[in-house]
């Protein structure tokens, strides 16, 4: 009997598109002779559609199409099984699922939100939790927890927007002490977005500006002015560990930038269209102090399902910096499995084994007592401090 898997993806973020061309290509490339693949599309307004024809990237192009030919649903839990129920004045069951594999990038989906959903409601699914997915998002989270655990990174600042309007003096001054060049980024975005390198105070400003329109949260980090940027992808859970080839970004700008990864040459590539070496040409020393600060922040930020770990060498003096880990990675960084002789499709297949797995583990803890401590409750006597 074929597993059924849920594909979810799309959602109201700024990596919308991102979230559909990483989710296609995954689709094209799951077993059918295993899975049986129901497509299930978050629109830009938050509602979730399914059918068949999404699976045809076409049909993103016609909104109203879309919703002729789709179904608007919700995900439910009726008796411990999962369905696609359709919405409206005459609810049904459109498709049973086994389990949701959402492949989306960014706020709303990314972040834990959506994890936090599908932990409500008890479904198995693919990736990191809703802890792991939060830290993963944002960026200010996760430089407190590579310093706790004394991973190297580069020195920054954080500030929330109304502290740099009340005050952005101070906050410059701060700044300026890091030296220029520096990084200022959104700390809850990917793709690159909102993201801009500041030589002076007033390109810094600027990108101040820019970013506050994108989050709350900004992040000012030192930029290195002679630097290689390398990535690897780290794939299993706690228990299991596996890490990918390194590659070696090769970018038009001093960062990799959205229309790098996504708009250069072929718009239905994503991530695996981008300029790359593969092996990066670096020392064995420095790959094997990549991969073991790569499994060291899996483990420490609790990631689970397949990442990509973005680091920064220092030219000048080969020290290398953890940049930020991306716990749903542009087309799930299958690119760099391939060269590490995993096939797409086997990467799928152990993506949903691990999600399986975890599940599993799950049912086996103690979430909840069979005993009621209201069932003898008497008023409020003996009930201190409850007021009801």
């Amino acid at each position: 009997m074929k597993i059924k898997v849920g594909v979810l993806f799309g959602g109201v973020s700024v990596e919308h598109e991102v979230s559909i061309i990483s989710a296609l290509q995954a689709i094209k490339n799951m077993d059918l002779n295993k899975y049986e693949i129901i497509p299930i599309y978050i629109d830009k307004k938050g509602v979730w559609h399914t059918g068949e024809i999404l699976k045809d990237i076409n049909i993103y192009k016609d909104m109203d199409e879309l919703k002729r030919f789709t179904n608007e649903c919700i995900l439910v839990n009726k008796e411990n099984k999962f369905y696609l129920q359709t919405t409206g004045l005459f609810k049904r069951y459109k498709y049973e699922i086994d389990i949701i594999f959402p492949i989306v990038h960014g706020t709303n989906v990314e972040d834990g939100k959506l994890q936090g959903y599908l932990e409500t409601i008890n479904v198995p699914y693919v990736g990191s939790d809703v802890l792991a997915s939060a830290l993963g998002q944002d960026k200010v989270a996760q430089k407190a927890i590579y310093e706790v655990n004394k991973l190297p990174i580069l020195p920054y600042i954080w500030f929330y927007d109304y502290e740099y309007n009340n005050d952005s003096e101070e906050y410059l001054k701060k700044i300026n002490q890091l030296g220029y060049p520096v990084i200022v980024k959104p700390a809850n975005l990917g793709s690159s977005i909102g993201i801009a390198v500041a030589k002076n105070e007033d390109e810094l400003q600027k990108a101040i500006k820019e970013a506050i329109n994108y989050d709350k949260k900004i992040l000012v980090e030192k930029c290195l002015t002679d630097l290689k940027e390398v990535n690897i992808s780290v794939l299993g859970n706690y228990q299991s560990i596996d890490t990918s080839l390194i590659e070696e970004v090769n970018n038009s700008h001093h960062i990799l930038t959205f229309d790098d990864k996504y708009l250069n040459g072929n718009k239905t590539k994503g991530m695996s269209g981008s300029s790359r070496k593969i092996p990066a040409d670096i020392s064995k020393k420095m790959q094997e102090e990549i991969v073991d600060i790569a499994k060291k922040a899996f483990l420490a930020l609790g990631n689970s399902g397949v990442v990509r770990i973005d680091f920064l060498i220092d030219n000048e003096i080969k020290k290398v910096y953890i940049n930020e880990i991306n716990t749903c990675p542009g087309s799930l960084s299958f690119y760099l499995w391939e060269l590490s002789n995993k096939k797409y499709s086997e990467l799928l297949d152990e993506l949903i084994k691990i999600g399986i797995r975890n599940y599993q583990y799950k049912q086996k803890k103690i979430n909840s007592f069979d005993s009621n401590i209201l069932s003898n409750f008497n008023g409020t006597k003996g009930v201190k401090g409850t007021k009801f």
